[in-house]
């Protein structure tokens, strides 16, 4: 089967300039939009049109079949300053396809559903932010049109996966109910379960099978296990984070062809690692003949990630009729959800502040994060991007381990998280540490790990002054905070003899006063007096502030955190209010 497409379509030839910029769109021919449409409808996930509303209105006005099976629409005005969900805003998901091309484009999203233009959560879409499954039971339309009238209308009762939703803005007023003591009696409750049952509801990804199998077991003896016994406990199967078992079974073709017919991820795991994990039912004969006490008990425990407990102990299907082999089945509940596979960690350069001087590429990240970690002045910064539907997470200055331990956290529970460094997140931000503390979890239970670079202090600095970086240059923290002094003084040293131009990061703060003035007499060593140095403080934010010094004037105390000073080479000159390193060396100035 073809998996679903995102098509462009554009009824002008300028709008196909658009549509090559949204890389996940396969353009459609234009000429007869009509019959394009009508040819990829049943297929499409989405379609991106560029013209006028009501001329896409009447082209796919006869293809609407209704709203749990049309595609989204999103429709772009020729000069791509407008992104308009048209069709299928939320379960379609054309609200977020609008988002992202706004994104791309630096367009405005225009939100024309109720939800979304009160910044109120669209209940019957916003679990897939968080990694849910909605269930097909249910008025999900009746629950949306009691919360456009009073969102305490509907009661939402949540009994597993993460509970962070409950703090974003867009939530204020929803009630959120106690499922002890006031359980759902009203079919307008909203329920976020791994349980089945009728009415609306959400299933995070928070239970993980633990199967082990005799060799060459009948796919269909596993999946009448793992049904019958779902259906024992009234578990939900669309709550189901995927399947472990020992690494020996790791070419079982029943164990494949389950995961791969339920898109469930596969965990394996040595026996050394799972004879670790205390069980309820250990079995001597496992141990004889795999070297662990446990698989299905075991396998379930660890890949429900940390503090995981078991709802249920092994049970054992046999063969019936034709089926070959035996099987046992275990299934773990994560602590409140845990789908590493499904996560995604952003890494996200914000650039120096301002919003026009943000990549696109870390435009997008931002958009299509669920939550955002990070300092506090650098998210303040971005906030006027943040949507109400998406979590802002405060850190403070000097937590960087605690902010990328709790951004992995969120993406391990199968989210998408941005990690948020001003400038650039690879040049003395949090890309290097959030990747060390990556490579710590094994290899089959990370979430994926994109870097989106920004503009960092050092380029903007050297745009404002004119061209000093030319030539060969370095960039040197004086923080020691993290690197003992007597290694940055070797490098200054190794700098200035090798005439790189230097950028000195973190060059002063309040606890650290006589760094600078060292970096300055270590220079002069092998620099003129007169070697021009640019201090650019408060780079790209309203309080901006980037002069022109000597190395022999450097106004050491008006230096600080927010600045950033470049300090020339040999051949660097400063004039009319530039700073000019030139590409290459002149004989005059050959050593």
């Amino acid at each position: 089967m073809t998996p679903p497409q995102i098509w462009g379509l554009s009824f002008s030839p300028e709008g196909e300039e658009l549509l090559a910029q949204l890389k996940d769109a396969e353009v459609i021919d234009g000429t007869r939009p009509g019959a394009a449409l009508q040819q990829h409808w049943q297929t499409a996930k989405a379609f991106v049109v560029i013209g006028a509303c009501g001329l896409v209105v009447r082209q796919i006005a006869p293809l609407l079949q209704g709203k749990s099976n049309d595609p989204a629409v999103v429709v772009l005005d020729p000069q791509g300053r407008f992104a308009i969900p048209l069709l299928g805003a939320h379960r379609g998901g054309g609200q977020e396809l609008a988002q992202r091309v706004a994104a791309v484009l630096g367009a405005e999203v225009v939100a024309t559903g109720s939800s979304h233009g009160q910044k109120r959560l669209a209940l019957d879409s916003f679990g897939e932010q968080w990694g849910w499954i909605a269930s097909p039971t249910g008025n999900w339309n009746d629950l949306m049109q009691r919360a456009a009238r009073q969102q305490t209308d509907v009661c939402v009762v949540q009994e597993a996966g993460s509970r962070h939703w409950q703090k974003l803005q867009a939530a204020d007023g929803l009630q959120i109910c106690d499922v002890v003591e006031r359980g759902p009696k009203e079919p307008q409750a909203l329920l976020i379960t791994h349980r089945q049952g009728p009415g609306c509801r959400w299933h995070p990804p928070c239970l993980w099978l633990g199967i082990g199998c005799e060799r060459n077991t009948s796919l269909t003896l596993l999946e009448r296990l793992v049904s019958d016994q779902l259906e024992a406990m009234a578990l939900a199967p669309q709550a189901v984070a995927g399947v472990a078992s020992i690494d020996r079974k790791a070419d079982e073709p029943a164990l494949l062809e389950l995961a791969r017919r339920h898109h469930w991820p596969l965990r394996w795991y040595r026996a050394d690692a799972l004879a670790e994990v205390s069980v309820p039912s250990p079995s001597p004969a496992v141990w004889q003949a795999m070297g662990t006490p446990s698989v299905a008990e075991a396998s379930a425990l660890l890949a429900a990630g940390p503090e995981a407990s078991l709802l249920t102990t092994k049970r054992i299907g046999r063969s019936q009729g034709q089926e070959q082999g035996a099987a046992t089945l275990a299934i773990a509940q994560a602590v409140e959800q845990w789908a590493p596979d499904r996560g995604t960690l952003h890494l996200v350069g914000s650039g120096p502040g301002r919003l026009d001087l943000l990549t696109p590429e870390a435009r997008l990240a931002l958009t299509r994060s669920t939550v955002w970690v990070g300092y506090s002045l650098y998210l303040d910064l971005l906030e006027p991007l943040r949507r109400a539907d998406q979590l802002r997470c405060d850190g403070r200055l000097t937590e960087e381990r605690e902010r990328c331990i709790q951004a992995l956290s969120f993406a391990n529970q199968g989210l998408s998280v941005a990690l948020v460094s001003s400038g650039d997140s690879g040049i003395y931000a949090m890309a290097g540490l959030a990747l060390e503390l990556w490579l710590q979890q094994p290899e089959s239970n990370r979430p994926s790990f994109s870097v989106h670079p920004g503009i960092s202090a050092l380029q903007l600095a050297a745009a404002r002054a004119g061209a000093p970086l030319m030539h060969d240059f370095c960039t040197i923290s004086l923080s020691d905070r993290l690197t003992p002094w007597s290694t940055i003084e070797q490098r200054l040293i190794a700098a200035a003899a090798g005439d790189f131009v230097v950028a000195l990061y973190n060059p002063r703060s309040r606890d650290r006063q006589w760094q600078l003035e060292r970096a300055r007499q270590i220079l002069l060593q092998h620099r003129t007096q007169s070697t021009p140095v640019v201090v650019a403080r408060q780079l790209g934010r309203p309080e901006e502030c980037v002069k022109l010094h000597t190395l022999d004037s450097l106004p050491i105390d008006q230096v600080d955190m927010l600045t950033v000073v470049l300090v020339g080479n040999s051949t660097s000159i400063s004039r009319d209010g530039v700073m000019l390193t030139p590409r290459g060396y002149s004989e005059g100035h050959r050593h």
